[in-house]
């Protein structure tokens, strides 16, 4: 299968042999089997490493939906599936009047949350779903990501957290010294994302 990445919005870059580049984009780029345009693949990067739209109005610029969207219309006819990230949270904003749950709602891509386990996760993830759920998407499934080590009771809040979001469990990625996209997915099962060839039911 022929998979494409895109990371909409980016902030925060580096010099890498004479080329403005992001940590995120760099390793979707990694992962991926098709040749794409950085351009599409993410069109709006900023050197700030701040919020987005604060990075673009410092730039002087003002970020569209409709450009996101074209971008996606172009990688979406080079791949048979294109895996889009978003940008510190599903309700950042792009500009005064867009945030990228209007990116989201506008792409209808089923959403796969990342929840940060740290204290207060579990409020956060929880309304984060129903902000997906609120634009009329479909939550296909949910990762735990170890960002607090140390958090107490963290079996506990996994718990709490599979008995509250509308999705399936997909499993914990652990704190790793050296992150690599091949050992996180390993501690994930794909077979439980909702709505994916081969997946199982929900509910199972």
């Amino acid at each position: 299968m022929r998979v494409a990445a895109m990371k909409p919005v980016a902030a925060g870059t580096q010099q890498i042999d004479g080329r403005r580049c992001n940590e995120d984009v760099e390793i979707l780029l990694s992962q991926v089997n098709t040749s794409l345009d950085r351009n599409r693949v993410v069109p709006y990067l900023f050197d700030e490493p701040v919020a987005p739209h604060i990075a673009a109005r410092n730039a002087g610029i003002t970020m569209t939906s409709r450009v996101i969207l074209e971008a996606f219309a172009q990688i979406q006819l080079q791949a048979q599936a294109v895996v889009v990230e978003g940008a510190g949270g599903f309700c950042v904003p792009i500009s005064e009047t867009e945030d990228l749950a209007d990116v989201a709602q506008a792409l209808a891509l089923p959403v796969v949350l990342v929840v940060g386990m740290r204290l207060g996760c579990i409020s956060h993830a929880v309304l984060t779903a129903q902000a997906v759920q609120a634009r009329g998407l479909r939550l296909a499934g949910w990762v735990a990501n170890t960002v607090d080590p140390d958090m107490p009771c963290f079996n506990e809040n996994i718990q709490a957290l599979n008995g509250r979001l509308p999705a399936p469990y997909l499993g914990c990625i652990p704190r790793l010294v050296d992150p690599d996209p091949a050992i996180a997915a390993n501690h994930l099962d794909f077979s439980r994302l909702e709505g994916w060839p081969g997946a199982m039911p929900a509910s199972e």
